[in-house]
């Protein structure tokens, strides 16, 4: 079976976007970047809103910890992704 000029074109178009779409996800954007190291750190609750806590952390990103039941003052123990501004409490 023989192409002809259009198919040709369009079969190297392809073979680029494909291309193109492989270097981007591998150099630009790492797949492994979307998986984030889990940290577990002891912490002071600093104020409770109605449910939501704030502490601060190692990594100088203050925390936000959604239905928490603890008091301001209370240490407990934390589990969050490396960067990110969210935490749960854990239960030893």
């Amino acid at each position: 079976m023989e192409l002809n000029s259009s198919q040709k074109t369009s079969l190297v178009f392809i073979g680029a976007f494909l291309t193109a779409g492989i270097v981007l996800s591998t150099m630009v954007f790492p797949f492994w970047n979307l998986i984030r190291e889990d940290v577990f750190e002891e912490v002071t609750i600093l104020t409770n809103d109605d449910g939501v806590c704030y502490v601060e952390t190692l990594d100088d990103i203050p925390k936000t910890i959604e239905d928490c039941a603890a008091n301001p003052g209370d240490k407990v123990t934390i589990k969050f992704g490396d960067g990110l501004a969210w935490a749960t409490i854990v239960t030893p």
